[in-house]
């Protein structure tokens, strides 16, 4: 996975006058967890550019006093009303210890149904994912090729290696419905004539009510 490194400086003091005089001189208040302790510092606001503003998924690399801390953005907050950034948490990365992030879904392929006439909606654009930091993918790939109209692909359905899903199994990431112009044999296909389909055979999938998280 790809790495943003951040230049920072360690905050002395942690009050609301000293962040508003940060946020004043357009530096961003951090906090880095994980660690012995929190670890509190504040980075140029541009300097979030390429890990906020962008559909890829980057681990980072804070850079504190000469020491580099291996992290990934857990929470971000932004103003209501300017989109400034107002602070922003950390996790420490440890070799041997799971990490959970948010990897972009890439679709891949053109589904059966969408040639057919049917609308290909996608409900996750990306999904969190639980991993030590080695095994953190870039994206998740899902092919929608086999898909036809009414099929599903569900999170217990993509096959993964090396990290698990933080969803459950029942959540639909991709599906194929039916649109006014789908036809099949000169008439339109009912949804529940169609099958369900999962990305990996043998997954089955489980009640559709529960939702995403």
């Amino acid at each position: 996975m790809k790495s943003i490194t951040i230049q920072g400086t360690k905050r002395e003091s942690v009050g609301k006058k000293s962040t508003k005089a940060l946020r004043d001189a357009e530096l961003v208040p951090c906090v880095v967890y994980g660690g012995e302790a929190p670890l509190n510092f504040s980075a140029e606001e541009k300097a979030f550019k390429g890990l906020v503003y962008t559909p890829e998924a980057h681990t980072v690399s804070i850079e504190l006093d000469g020491k580099t801390i291996p992290a990934v953005l857990q929470d971000i907050q932004f103003h209501p009303i300017t989109d400034k950034i107002l602070h922003v948490d950390f996790y420490q990365l440890s070799a041997d210890k799971p990490v959970v992030m948010e990897v972009p879904v890439r679709i891949t392929g053109r589904s059966k149904g969408v040639v057919a006439g049917g609308v290909l909606r996608q409900s996750f654009r990306k999904l969190k994912v639980k991993a030590i930091p080695a095994n953190l993918p870039d994206e998740v790939v899902v092919d929608v090729t086999p898909l036809k109209i009414g099929n599903k692909i569900y999170v217990g359905g993509i096959k993964t290696e090396g990290y698990s899903f933080v969803h459950p199994d029942n959540a639909v990431v991709v599906a194929v419905k039916m649109s006014r112009n789908a036809m099949k044999g000169g008439a339109v296909v009912e949804d529940d004539e169609e099958e369900e389909v999962v990305a990996e055979e043998g997954a089955a999938p489980a009640a559709e009510e529960t939702a995403a998280e």
